[in-house]
């Protein structure tokens, strides 16, 4: 592994090192700041101990880390502007990163003392945003062309409609335990909150089924965790790794002969597709020259100051990739410059492709087969080393054992007006754990704060006891406010960190 730092000098191992530790420290504050997620229910329902609560959640973050995959990591690195992604030199991706992640501690930090549950997503999508603002701002580029505004949509969709989701979700299970599992004494118990099965029964901690139920559900809280928010870890340690040290990391040195060939094969399908199409598609592409000429070929590979995507030299683009692939077996085979043109060639040739889904005119038929040629295309460019992965799960699953105390008794003691019951400690956390275990599959980042909570609340609602109007209120403000304030601060700490550069 250390081979590929080689070749840099000592202040830039610094600045990576420096880095790497923020990613880090941004990962275990998501771990405590979320753990009250997973054990705030067990935890005031009695179904366990806290300390083994916390090390339940843990270790289960850690698995959900390394077992998650990567859809969610690169689904939240694409919010940056296309062009920063290309031309991510060392100086200014090293500010951009620092201040998303100075952003995201700040705020983090700050609504874990007062104890609110807040989204650590919204404040890194927001800290992305902030940054991608301020690029746009510094440089006179439209903001629409700096944001990936699609991609930003659909994240934001998911997440303002994940609450509502969880807590109509959670209160409609809950009503139906209500409704159709309380016609015994012994079934009624789980309707209990553990006083009042103390006054009744002499224990407070739930019935066998019931706590298995409970901690079932928790763990599937702290795995759909650790599979969604620790990829968004992962994301920033490769963005990190790319910027500072291209050499080894700007592709998958480690890709196979049959990695490449697969890339090669769904450029050369894509190609196919063009020709094939070239009447439905935008003239800009069918008109392009199937041979590239010189001016095609400077401007396509041209090095920085600056490298843009033109989609109206896409076969060029497409031929000039498919001859930097033509009997690759290694990348090692490249010089440093080759493999990073051949990064930007990938993405701008799958970037084009997904434009190409979109468009009204491409039929559902064409529309898959240009999204699933995706992940060949990108096979060996977002990818991340076993090493990152293990380390974002150490991180997140360390974090989880402190400081989990004040976001914890928020959710399991001040939502409600009544005592949490522990039919409501399990349909909150099923809600959580499908809700976004699901997620995290489709590579949707959402908030798991936002899901709980939402799911807490429609079950005390539901449930007839209603929630504490102060503490949802002062959770819905923190919930608004995250974004700006998030988008604020790391707008501010880009713009001060360029003017230093």
């Amino acid at each position: 592994m250390l081979h590929l730092f080689t070749g840099l000098d000592f202040d830039t191992i610094l600045m990576l090192i420096l880095a790497l530790l923020f990613v880090l420290f941004y990962e275990a504050i998501n771990g405590f700041h979320d753990t009250a997620n997973a054990v705030a229910t067990v935890i005031y329902t009695r179904a366990m101990h806290s300390q083994l609560a916390v090390i339940m959640a843990g270790l289960f973050n850690f698995l959900g880390v390394m077992l998650g995959g990567l859809s969610v990591a690169y689904a939240i690195i694409h919010l940056l502007p296309t062009d920063l992604l290309l031309n991510f030199s060392s100086a200014h991706g090293l500010a951009m990163v620092l201040s998303m992640l100075l952003a995201a501690i700040i705020w983090n930090l700050s609504t874990w003392y007062l104890g609110l549950p807040a989204s650590s997503s919204h404040t890194l999508i927001g800290a992305i945003i902030g940054v991608g603002l301020t690029n746009a701002l510094m440089t006179h580029t439209s903001i629409v062309d700096v944001l990936n505004v699609p991609k930003m949509i659909g994240i934001f969709l998911s997440l303002l409609i994940s609450p509502f989701v969880g807590m109509l979700a959670a209160g409609l299970i809950v009503f139906v335990l209500r409704r159709y599992w309380y016609t015994t004494k012994k079934r009624q118990r789980i309707h209990m909150t553990p006083g009042e099965r103390e006054k009744v029964d002499g224990k407070r901690k739930p019935a066998f089924w019931t706590r298995i139920a409970l901690i079932l559900s928790a763990i599937g809280v702290s795995f759909s965790h650790g599979a969604n928010d620790g990829q968004k870890g992962i994301g920033l340690l490769m963005l990190v790794l790319i910027g500072i040290a291209p050499a080894g990391f700007v592709v998958n040195m480690n890709s196979t002969g049959y990695d490449i060939t697969r890339t090669r094969d769904a450029v050369s399908h894509l190609q196919q597709y063009y020709q094939q199409h070239c009447n439905a598609l935008p003239q800009e592409v069918s008109l392009t020259p199937s041979e590239p000429s010189r001016d095609d070929e400077d401007t396509v590979l041209k090095q920085p100051p600056e490298f843009h995507c033109n989609i109206s030299r896409a076969m060029s683009t497409i031929e000039l990739t498919l001859e930097q692939l033509h009997d690759l077996q290694s990348y090692s085979q490249l010089t440093v410059e080759q493999r990073s043109q051949l990064r930007r060639l990938l993405m701008c040739i799958t970037d084009t492709a997904n434009n190409d889904a979109n468009l009204p005119e491409t039929s559902a038929a064409d529309q898959l087969f240009l999204k699933s040629l995706r992940q060949d295309l990108l096979e060996t460019v977002e990818y991340a080393p076993m090493w990152i992965i293990v380390a974002v799960a150490l991180a997140m699953s360390l974090g989880t054992m402190v400081g989990w105390k004040r976001v914890a008794s928020t959710i399991g003691e001040k939502i409600g007006k009544k005592g949490m019951t522990y039919a409501q400690g399990v349909s909150a956390q099923i809600t959580a754990a499908l809700s976004i275990g699901i997620a995290s599959y489709t590579g949707m980042p959402v908030s798991t704060t936002h899901v709980l909570s939402s799911a807490v609340a429609g079950t005390m609602i539901v449930d007839g006891g209603g929630v504490q109007s102060k503490t949802v209120k002062n959770i819905l403000l923190a919930w608004l406010l995250t974004l700006p304030i998030s988008m604020l601060l790391s707008g501010c700490m880009y713009w001060i960190a360029l003017k230093f550069i």
